[in-house]
């Protein structure tokens, strides 16, 4: 049996480039050309080894999920409300900010200018922005079950601020507020958190 020539690329590495491609240029934004020139490879070995654009841009999705914004996941596992919190906000300033990094937030900006031909994109972006949402609230409702937060908190709502800012501060970063600026949003945010926290 015929063994198959091995592949003559990294495919992680080519996975972060493309990654990188996305996040600065959105789902439609980034070009089949952008695309297999930054991931070192020809169109034939790009659709060999990841598929077409779409699961392309999947398989970045998930990267970013558990790579870049997987500060999310850890924030959750704080062992306080405000804990959790500090560390969202703290978690996208660092990514926002990074200069190894584009600005702002892979799943905000992948999808803001998508047109027709990118719906299943947009709504699957949708969908990922959604179940963030719920992780939150859902960890905000321990919360105060555990008698962390006072009973009179709407979680949901608390939730959708939270996500608001940080989605906020995303797209603040990718219209060039500086670390600084961001920070001080960060900081006003969590003075709100502790009146929300004090109901």
């Amino acid at each position: 049996m015929a063994i198959g020539r091995p592949r003559e690329f990294d495919a992680d590495q080519a996975l972060d480039r493309a990654m990188e491609i996305f996040w600065r240029r959105g789902y439609e934004g980034a070009t089949l050309d952008e695309l297999t020139e930054a991931m070192g490879i020809n169109r034939p070995s790009m659709y060999a080894a990841f598929g077409k654009k779409e699961q392309l841009f999947r398989l970045c999705l998930e990267r970013y999920v558990n790579g870049p914004a997987s500060y999310v996941f850890q924030a959750l596992e704080r062992p306080t409300a405000r804990e959790v919190v500090e560390h969202l906000l703290r978690g996208v300033l660092e990514m926002s900010c990074n200069s190894q990094s584009p600005a702002g937030c892979l799943m905000v900006q992948g999808a803001l200018t998508c047109g027709g031909a990118a719906e299943a994109i947009r709504k699957e972006l949708i969908a990922h922005r959604a179940a963030g949402l719920d992780r939150v609230r859902k960890r905000l409702e321990q919360a105060k079950r555990d008698g962390d937060l006072p009973r009179n908190v709407n979680c949901a709502d608390a939730a959708r601020f939270i996500v608001t800012v940080i989605q906020g501060l995303g797209v603040q970063a990718a219209s060039g507020a500086t670390r600084r600026e961001l920070q001080g949003v960060a900081n006003m945010a969590m003075q709100a958190w502790d009146a929300i926290a004090r109901q």
